[in-house]
């Protein structure tokens, strides 16, 4: 086996997502060909065979099985301690890689030494362009979403909100926040920006990384030129509710990390407003459209539960800080 180091080292972090694994790491292995490639999979102790898999169909994997779910920033950290490319490209499991996606993101970056964190466009399973940046999430933006302006003015950036849906796809251009679908790292950035913020475990962990890429002088750049497939929530799947409840958990704890009380508290209370405002909208949607019931149902109760779990952890703040 050759010892020269690699030029991509591919990390893909799975939960019980079997399927979506083998297929990921069948389009990785379809286009390898010309690409000096290391393929690193890390298991958070899946149960529905996944590791097992990978291991009959993928020998030339190297496979990292956790006894316990470590999350998503831990199993990373682990992938990328063992790694050895000049990138690292972390790639989720429900990801499919078309040919020749690698090696264009490789020369770009090769061609920018600048660019610290470089993300691809999104592609949806019904051929739509997926959200993949974001801003930074404030009190402010996020209250432009809690009423609804994100939608109505989308393309403003103080109206616009953090989801930033008016986002135009289809050019290259720096940003604030890539979301931890898909990301290419460059290693020398990596080296003195860190690994991921283990005390995230799902969700948060790319705003957080994000910011320390910006504070370390690195480059954040969408590159409209690449593109993959994102099926988008395969673990998530499994606890809808209770990821939806993290993801909040993740941006207040990104709050508590990098802002001070005021700004804390004014997030907080956005953050409350938002959920509230959902679950007055979805019973009008219950109420006068029978068809969605299920759907509002469902987002009625997940919304009720994070305002339970916002109480929760208000309280928990007040007992911390007395």
């Amino acid at each position: 086996m050759e010892n020269k180091a690699p030029d991509i080292s591919v990390i893909v972090v799975t939960w019980n997502a079997k399927d979506y694994t083998l297929e990921c790491l069948e389009s990785l292995q379809r286009q390898t060909t010309g690409l000096a490639v290391e393929v690193i999979v890390v298991d958070n102790a899946s149960g529905d065979g996944t590791p097992q898999a990978v291991a009959e169909k993928f020998p030339w994997v190297r496979l990292i099985c956790n006894s316990e779910n470590h999350g998503f920033a831990r199993a990373n950290n682990q992938g990328i301690e063992v790694s050895r490319g000049r990138y690292l490209y972390l790639i989720n499991s429900d990801v499919v890689v078309p040919d020749g996606c690698l090696s264009l993101l490789l020369s770009y970056m090769d061609a920018h030494p600048d660019i610290g964190l470089l993300g691809p466009k999104m592609l949806t399973p019904t051929g739509e362009v997926g959200y993949s940046v974001m801003r930074f999430p404030t009190a402010w933006n996020t209250l432009c979403c809690a009423l609804g302006f994100d939608s109505l003015f989308k393309h403003s950036s103080s109206l616009g909100g953090f989801m930033m849906k008016g986002f135009p796809y289809d050019h290259t251009e720096d940003v604030e926040v890539l979301t931890g679908w898909f990301w290419v790292v460059r290693r020398s950035a990596l080296e003195k920006v860190g690994g991921l913020d283990e005390q995230f475990f799902m969700y948060g962990e790319d705003i957080e990384w994000s910011h320390r890429f910006h504070n370390g002088g690195w480059r954040v750049v969408y590159y409209a030129d690449a593109e993959a497939l994102h099926y988008g929530g395969a673990s998530s799947k499994n606890a809808p509710a209770r990821f939806y409840v993290e993801m909040r958990r993740a941006n207040l704890q990104y709050h508590r990390k990098y802002h001070g009380p005021v700004s804390q508290a004014a997030y907080f209370v956005s953050v409350l407003l938002h959920e509230c405002a959902r679950v007055v909208a979805y019973c009008v949607i219950f109420v006068v459209r029978h068809s969605q019931r299920t759907e509002a149902s469902f987002k009625i109760d997940r919304s009720l539960r994070c305002m339970g779990w916002l109480a929760g952890f208000r309280s928990t703040c007040k007992a911390q800080t007395s």
